[in-house]
């Protein structure tokens, strides 16, 4: 019996993608991002506040805020006031406070750090000032609100988070801000600025 003559098949050429549909890929895939992941952007920041306040800080001023219930606006006040928004040319201040929110240091350790006394710059060996376990034992305020393994007053994060945990156990948790603020800083003036920028950063209800 004669073969069968076997038909050829001829190579199949691939579809190559749109270059237009391939630039439209990432895109899709922030926007499906964004559906799942919306960040919750409602601060209610007014005209004011948006213009003053720098915007990468404000994910770190909410996220305080839901830690230690103390209003974000009034974390952003006390940054104002006490550094410019981490502006200045020093974060040290003449009295021996330190950082974006400028703690004293036997605030941020803890008052009952053998060293500790008066303003409370105390004598803290550097190893210590920023050890977690050391601030948990002379019952400071310093928190390692970036999982870094320190606490440090120079680092935002930890900054932010350590003025809300102090704020909060003063009473701003529970509405007493003015209470809270006075125990930041003694002075009815620095009270009266703190709420001036705070009210003036969100937008009237």
């Amino acid at each position: 019996m004669p073969k069968k003559a076997v038909r050829k098949r001829r190579p199949t050429s691939k579809k190559q993608a749109s270059p237009i549909k391939m630039l439209l890929i990432p895109f899709v895939i922030l926007a499906l991002y964004y559906i799942v992941y919306k960040p919750d952007t409602s601060y209610h920041l007014s005209p004011f506040g948006k213009e003053e306040v720098p915007s990468e800080y404000m994910p770190i001023y909410k996220a305080a805020e839901e830690e230690y219930g103390v209003p974000w606006n009034l974390l952003a006040a006390h940054h104002r006031v006490e550094t410019k928004f981490s502006k200045m040319k020093t974060l040290i201040s003449p009295v021996g406070a330190e950082g974006h929110m400028q703690f004293m240091p036997c605030t941020f350790v803890g008052w009952s750090h053998p060293s500790c006394s008066g303003l409370g710059k105390g004598n803290i060996p550097k190893s210590q000032k920023t050890n977690p376990d050391v601030i948990a034992k002379y019952g400071g305020y310093g928190v390692d609100a970036n999982g870094d393994g320190v606490a440090d007053p120079f680092q935002i994060e930890d900054a932010v988070f350590s003025a809300a945990n102090y704020l909060a156990s003063n009473g701003a948790a529970e509405g007493k801000i003015e209470q809270a603020v006075f125990a930041y800083n003694h002075s009815e003036e620095y009270v009266e600025d703190i709420l001036y920028y705070a009210k003036r950063y969100i937008k009237d209800e």
